[in-house]
């Protein structure tokens, strides 16, 4: 049922919850996993001297970050790639999950209100409505 299920990840508690989630569904549909982060780049940061270097550090402590979840969450057998990129998450997110042909994000939500309604995160509800990837959206 899935071949490519994407996780991706701010660092976050609300992260590994998902992570369960997305580790549990790999196993058993023996798919891969692709643990994403996204380096926010704001407004203020440029790519030139001391942005650059601020950008390298935040890409290098992310993707240990992401190495971790994969290490510590990861059953044995399921093949877990690392990638990181620079942008806005939920763009970066989509385009991902389009580039690798992705069955399944599995993202991390703080949803609230009513049965009716539910609002989710705003990274979440932009994915969920600008992709075309299935999300499983997890409540933190």
């Amino acid at each position: 049922m899935y071949d490519t299920i994407l996780l991706p990840t701010d660092g976050s508690e609300a992260t590994t919850d998902a992570a369960a989630h997305a580790f549990s569904h790999a196993e058993r549909y023996d798919a891969t996993i692709h643990v994403l982060s996204v380096v926010e780049i704001s407004s203020g940061l440029g790519t030139a001297g001391r942005d650059e270097e601020k950008l390298s550090r935040r890409k290098r402590e992310q993707t240990v970050t992401a190495k971790q979840l994969v290490e510590e969450h990861a059953p044995d057998g399921v093949d877990a790639t690392v990638t990181v990129k620079f942008g806005s998450p939920a763009r970066v997110i989509t385009e991902y999950a389009t580039e690798i042909g992705a069955d399944l994000a599995v993202m991390s939500t703080r949803a609230r209100g009513s049965a009716e309604r539910v609002v989710f995160g705003s990274v979440t509800e932009q994915v969920i409505q600008g992709g075309d990837t299935p999300v499983l959206a997890v409540q933190h």
